[in-house]
């Protein structure tokens, strides 16, 4: 048994060890991967951005017809954020749920019938036309 661990002991002795090799090679694998998605998400938000800029602004008759936040809490050192959605309704059923900050959210009201304002992804505005109520 003690010639089997003196023979692995002293075929691994003549170099650096196998986790000099390999350690650094994983955490160079991880910076990597981890640089690779840093620059697919910026690159992925200025190709939106770009898309957004160059596309019409379109105005649409549209209605509210939800509403909703979604809170995210914070951990460690970060704070608790919400972000809002709306989902607007236009001509011939089709919705889209659009995200914007709190000053707009609390302005709208599920059943407020109005015309919706994009540029792309962007919400742009929704101005409401007068009802009978």
């Amino acid at each position: 048994m003690s010639d089997i661990f003196n023979d692995f002991t002293t075929e691994f002795s003549d170099g650096p060890g196998i986790a000099f090799v390999v350690i650094p090679l994983i955490m160079f694998a991880i910076a990597a991967l981890l640089f690779s998605a840093l620059a697919f998400g910026i690159i992925r938000a200025l190709l939106r951005w770009n898309r957004n800029n160059q596309s019409p602004v379109i105005t649409v008759p549209a209605s509210v017809v939800a509403k909703r936040g979604h809170r995210s809490s914070g951990s460690g050192d970060s704070s608790p954020s919400t972000s809002y959605f709306v989902t607007f309704e236009v001509r011939g059923g089709e919705r889209h749920e659009i995200q914007m900050n709190g000053p707009q959210f609390g302005t709208l009201v599920e059943g407020d019938r109005g015309h919706l304002s994009t540029q792309g992804t962007r919400y742009k505005g929704f101005a409401r036309t007068p009802q009978d109520r």
